[in-house]
């Protein structure tokens, strides 16, 4: 592992600055200059064509619903949208980029000067948006034989060029500045607001794990905040929250540690490795005059005007940080409460669920207890499950109405996980109602006390909180069908 200081030791002596660049896949039916499919998890190289290949006398068409979700990603950052613009070539050599270009913007981006402000430990913090421009995705490399998935060592290279030509945004903030021993926390707290902003607006499915958001993490240090900035480093592709976080956290304590023994941080990418918290060396980084950019001769300028500009404006969804705040007043969850939420993804599933006609501690409850136990056993999310807020609404009713209790709806979310139907028909078809009926339930109450002399003689006693002992036997006997309060009132009326 690369030598690294203690993380407060490197601030003691260095002052770190960051730039941040994100680059969001929008959700797009097809990609950015061509009509092939952007749907995830399709053959390798089944989903191309000669302009996403680059094959000679192809030629490249935008994608206009890219282009307005860039527009609302610029809005959203309280960007200027720029009323004439170009797309660039960017010219270098990978083996994932088939043209040995990649169609993106430079000096004429769509969207600039922004900001976006992020609450990290109860401050309010700015961070300033350079621009957000338009690109295409690269394919993907998948490195075979070798000890780390890199392509060094790696005895062969697989190529899938479905990814090629999906629609990018790239979020470039300007540099970060005066951070201190936040700046892991910022970095982690900037990503997460750009990925929740992503969903809100629905352009992105904003998955980081399938690469829809990706953090290129820059850092250098200098010796205090009036000092020219140092030599950066860029940590490329990283797709996880904590990651985002433990790679500035990392590159902090190493550069300071190269630093301290008298060497020259290089100007280069960088890999995060997760199993060790730590990176590597990529390739020398470029600089913008290395890719030689210059205006793509096959595309016609974007000039939107500012009419549509304004309807997009007034289209854009509650801004995160404010519907957050309005939820967590009008459901009444406590702080915890909320936060809980928000770590499990669920805020979205239980305002649906709430707007469906449930109580928002009901849905909470379902969301967070019984259904999250569920994703995690079948090792997907929340959003995967083959139930909907309305199906979850729709049990709370039947629960509510006396039909079924908690412990028969999570029968209920069994069948309707299974495909069964709606709750309703799942209760249906599994006879799964409360049994209510005084005759049966007290035949079953009057079993439980001649099977239990010890617990009856407690309840005469007094000691009515004895009862719980003979209401669990009666739910055995039933099959968990029994109407637990009426037991309940059937025990005390036998036995008090």
């Amino acid at each position: 592992m690369t030598d690294v200081v203690e993380f407060d030791d490197a601030l003691d002596r260095y002052d770190p600055v960051m730039g941040l660049e994100v680059h969001v896949e929008l959700n797009t039916v097809s990609k950015m200059f061509c009509g092939c499919s952007t749907e995830f998890g399709a053959e390798p190289n089944t989903q191309t064509c000669p302009v996403c290949l680059g094959l000679p006398g192809s030629m490249p068409v935008a994608n206009a619903k890219a282009i307005e979700s860039a527009i609302r990603i610029g809005l959203a950052l309280n960007c200027s949208i720029a009323e004439w613009c170009r797309f660039a070539r960017k010219n270098y050599f990978y083996p994932d980029m088939p043209k040995n270009y990649q169609i993106s913007q430079y000096d004429e981006p769509i969207a600039f000067d922004g900001w976006i402000d992020l609450d990290v430990d109860g401050e309010t913090i700015r961070v300033e948006i350079e621009r957000a421009h338009m690109e295409e995705d690269t394919g993907k490399s998948t490195h075979r034989g070798g000890a780390t998935g890199r392509i060094h060592g790696a005895d062969y290279s697989l190529l899938d060029y479905n990814r090629c030509g999906v629609p990018l945004i790239e979020i470039v903030t300007k540099p970060i500045e005066g951070m201190g021993e936040r700046a892991p926390a910022v970095a982690k707290a900037y990503v997460e607001a750009i990925r929740e902003l992503m969903k809100a607006l629905d352009v992105s499915d904003a998955r980081m794990e399938r690469g829809n958001v990706r953090c290129d993490a820059n850092v250098s240090l200098r010796p205090d905040p009036g000092a020219e900035f140092g030599t950066r480093t860029e940590t490329k592709n990283v797709n996880s929250l904590r990651s985002v976080e433990g790679a500035v956290r990392h590159e902090i304590m190493r550069q300071a540690a190269v630093l301290d023994a008298g060497g020259t941080i290089l100007q280069e990418t960088r890999h995060w490795h997760e199993d060790t918290q730590s990176t590597t060396s990529g390739r020398p980084k470029e600089t913008a005059e290395d890719y030689r950019y210059f205006p793509e001769p096959d595309l016609v300028p974007v000039a939107p005007s500012r009419d549509w500009v304004e309807e997009l404006r007034a289209s854009l969804p509650e801004p995160p940080a404010q519907r957050r705040a309005r939820l967590a007043d009008v459901w009444g969850f406590s702080e915890r409460e909320f936060g809980d939420v928000v770590a499990a993804g669920a805020l979205d599933l239980i305002d649906e669920t709430v707007a469906a006609g449930c109580t928002p501690q009901s849905a909470r409850k379902w969301w967070l207890s019984e259904l999250a136990r569920r994703a995690n056993e079948a090792g997907v999310s929340l959003t995967e499950l083959a139930v909907t807020p309305a199906q979850v609404a729709e049990v709370q009713a039947l629960v509510d109405a006396g039909t079924i209790n908690d412990k028969l709806a999570r029968q209920v979310f069994d069948g309707v996980l299974a495909g069964e139907g709606h709750p309703a028909e799942v209760v249906e078809k599994r006879g799964l109602v409360v049994v209510s009926d005084d005759g049966a339930l007290s035949a079953a109450v009057d079993a439980a006390i001649a099977a239990n002399p010890d617990v009856a003689d407690k309840i005469r006693a007094g000691k009515v909180q004895a009862a719980g002992a003979l209401i669990g036997a009666v739910m055995k006997e039933m099959r968990g069908q029994a109407d637990a309060g009426r037991v309940r009132e059937l025990i005390l009326a036998k036995l008090a």
